[in-house]
């Protein structure tokens, strides 16, 4: 059953959000090229969408691909279709094929440090925080550290905000759809 909302939310335009978010929207302009509809959905937020792009964009101990990995992962269990389809442009653009793409959103990886991160991040989702002890264990097995369970966990936060806002909201998917692997 799908959920509806009581309002519609359009995607607001540089003269709709606040000063501090009209020079973000420049920025990312200048940036991408255009501004993500999610990005702008989040400057509603007079505050958010600074907030979330400090948080965003803060330091990790993943590399991009790992990175990638848990967001189109935990895209695929939230079933956002928004991050879905950014996170498949943006991992092609790290160096995943399309193969590898679709092993990730299926929860796996034909390479084992990659498969770990990829099945903890999927666990942490589905099971709320709470991941199994073996799943746990094969990613420390696999020689992550405490430091990366870390920036596993907020990165796991980081991309849910995303996925639920998107849930909720609908906004127009402005990347290629995911579907077409």
């Amino acid at each position: 059953m799908e959920n509806v909302t009581a309002t519609e939310f359009k995607v607001p335009t540089r003269e709709d959000v606040a000063p501090i978010n009209q020079g973000i929207f420049d920025n990312l302009n200048k940036a991408l090229g255009f501004v993500p509809n999610l990005y702008a959905t989040i400057a509603y937020s007079e505050n958010g969408l600074k907030r979330f792009l400090d948080y965003q964009n803060a330091k990790t101990s993943l590399n991009n691909k790992e990175k990638e990995a848990v967001n189109l992962v935990v895209s695929q269990v939230n079933e956002c279709v928004y991050c879905q389809s950014a996170h498949t442009v943006l991992g092609k653009m790290n160096g995943f094929n399309d193969a590898q793409l679709l092993d990730i959103r299926k929860g796996r990886s034909d390479n084992p440090k990659l498969d770990a991160l990829v099945k903890l991040a999927a666990d942490i989702t589905l099971n709320r925080g709470k991941a199994k002890n073996e799943t746990v264990e094969d990613f420390f097995a696999q020689g992550y550290t405490k430091e990366n369970l870390v920036d596993v966990i907020l990165q796991v936060s980081d991309k849910t905000a995303m996925n639920y806002l998107h849930n909720l909201t609908k906004v127009p998917v402005d990347f290629p759809l995911a579907e077409t692997l």
